[in-house]
């Protein structure tokens, strides 16, 4: 009897020592699968999942395991946040690995991402508890390098938005006078032809005759009569206005020897009902409501007229205020007023950047592609021009694509200062908000930019830090750029990446990187080889991130130099 107590206490002691209180066995590689593998990076981080499938009576009952997930990049290495796993004899909140049938976990990782992780390899660590006991167990490579095709977006390569001028070569003037004349006549009164607008018309026309600069495109007559009197006998009158006043013209062009008065047009408007009604609305008249509500409710000019001379006192005072006014003929002058050419408006820089207006000494920067003369110009410009925001922000402009970002954002909020509401200014203050990693203010920005030529490339580059690929891709649009190229390779759309890239206006090293992640994600190993010799030739350190970089794994790139 003793002997087979002492036996079932053996047997039990045995099971305890083999499902509690022996050592966890170390983990082996072949229980973990990462997804994806290699990491992507996504948003400036590398997310991912470990999957672990714990086999049966592997996970001792009394363990509490802490696994921490670590990407090992060169000297350094991150962690991620730890996971934790507990057998079925303890007693806390963790997941449970039951000891008989094992289970299936999941693990997330992410990474703050750093360059150097494109070549890197991630590990489990594991710190174990039984009881009073602590111990690591080794630790377990379940995934190699990272994925960085995402970071290839940069807020750097977006044109900051340009506050554009205003500047017209030709500017046309009109320049307006007109001849009154009494009811029912059609004789023009010598102290009408004294009016001081007749005065400055003819004078502006005798000026375009000698100068340059002064081109008369025409000049119009335009006769009346005032709405009163009938249709047929006021059609009389307003022709026979037109007509003396078209013989003036032609004894002044004739007396002044005028020989570039361009075309020469007239036309005469019997009833002047249109202008009749602008007065009595801007006029004082007590019944001008109900006068306005016959126009209204009459077409026929016969009809309004009567209805009009039906209100007896308001017709009195219609014929003292507002006929008379309608009783004329209207000369204009078009006059053309020719700007300086190009070569004048840069002259007169390097002469004396003050002799130019603000538009003219804007305009004078977009005759220059060198970014170094804009950036001079620009500076004479805010030194001119202080309170014009666009000075400023064109300045922080040319400072931006020089690399200068300190100096480019101090002018952007010079610019805001003046014009807080510019959208120009509000997308570039956006830009310096990308390339800080401030996303929520860049969003805030770029909402502020509607209707900005440069918006799309910015924010769709702010999509693609954000990881909305799709929403990238809408953002771009038509725009051919590097960025708007990624935005389609990441969505894995590669025939239109190919298509705008190939497109690029001005490719660089990062062009041609892309084209051959897009050849090495479609097979195309000559445009790969093709694309990385390009790499090669402008930009040597991007060509060894392209040897360690897992996009080109099954390429051989050792000949490429």
């Amino acid at each position: 009897m003793k002997k087979s107590i002492y036996a079932a206490l053996a047997f039990a002691m045995v099971v305890i020592m083999t499902g509690c209180s022996k050592k966890l066995n170390q983990f082996d590689s072949e229980y973990f699968t990462t997804n994806p593998n290699p990491l992507e990076a996504v948003a400036d981080k590398v997310p991912g999942t470990v999957t672990a499938n714990v086999p049966a009576k592997f996970f001792v009952k009394n363990a509490e395991v802490t696994v921490t997930p670590v990407l090992v990049y060169g000297d350094k290495e991150a962690t991620s946040a730890p996971y934790y796993f507990q057998g079925e004899k303890v007693n806390g909140n963790n997941q449970v690995i039951p000891y008989e049938t094992g289970s299936t976990v999941t693990i997330p990782v992410n990474f703050n991402y750093e360059p150097e992780m494109i070549n890197s390899v991630l590990y489990l660590a594991f710190d174990v508890r039984q009881g009073n006991k602590t111990y690591t167990l080794p630790r377990v490579e379940v995934g190699t390098g990272v994925i960085a095709t995402s970071t290839l977006g940069y807020a750097e390569s977006v044109t900051p938005a340009l506050a554009a001028d205003k500047f017209q070569r030709i500017i046309n003037e009109k320049h307006k006078a007109d001849i009154n004349f009494l009811i029912y006549q059609t004789n023009i009164r010598a102290n009408q032809l004294k009016s001081d607008a007749l005065a400055e018309l003819n004078k502006k026309v005798s000026e375009a005759q000698t100068d340059d600069r002064l081109e008369v495109e025409g000049i119009n007559i335009s006769s009346y009569a005032s709405p009163d009197g009938g249709v047929k006998i006021n059609t009389t009158i307003a022709e026979g206005r037109e007509k003396s006043t078209q013989k003036y013209l032609n004894e002044t062009i004739k007396k002044n020897k005028y020989t570039e008065v361009g075309d020469l047009t007239a036309e005469f408007t019997a009833q002047d009902w249109e202008g009749f009604q602008e007065l009595v609305s801007k006029s004082n008249i007590q019944d001008k409501d109900l006068i306005i509500s016959v126009l209204s409710m009459y077409k026929d000019p016969e009809t309004r007229e009567r209805e009009i001379r039906n209100l007896s006192a308001a017709f009195d005072q219609l014929a003292q205020e507002i006929l008379p006014k309608l009783r004329y003929s209207r000369l204009t002058a078009s006059i053309n007023v020719i700007g300086k050419s190009d070569e004048e408006i840069k002259e007169a820089f390097e002469k004396d950047p003050k002799s130019l207006t603000i538009e003219e000494i804007l305009y004078c920067a977009s005759l220059y592609d060198d970014n170094s003369k804009k950036m001079e110009i620009y500076e004479a410009a805010t030194k001119i021009y202080p309170n014009d925001y666009r000075t400023y922000n064109n300045l922080g402009m040319t400072k931006y694509i020089a690399g200068d970002y300190d100096a480019a954002s101090a002018n952007f909020n010079k610019a805001a200062k003046l014009a807080p509401n510019a959208p120009e200014v509000n997308m570039n203050n956006g830009l310096i908000s990308l390339l800080n990693k401030d996303y929520r203010d860049a969003r805030n920005s770029f909402g502020a930019a509607a209707g900005v030529d440069e918006l799309p490339e910015a924010l769709g580059t702010l999509y693609i830090k954000a990881g909305d690929y799709n929403a990238a891709v809408k953002a771009f649009g038509d725009v051919k750029s590097n960025n708007a190229g990624l935005a389609q390779l990441l969505n894995k759309d590669y025939s239109a990446a190919n298509n705008t890239l190939n497109a690029v206006a001005e490719p660089d090293a990062i062009t041609y990187y892309l084209l051959a992640v897009v050849g090495a994600r479609t097979n195309n190993d000559q445009q790969v080889y093709n694309n990385l010799r390009k790499v090669a030739a402008a930009d040597k350190d991007l060509l060894e991130r392209a040897k360690v970089d897992k996009e080109f794994a099954k390429f051989n790139l050792s000949s490429i130099n």
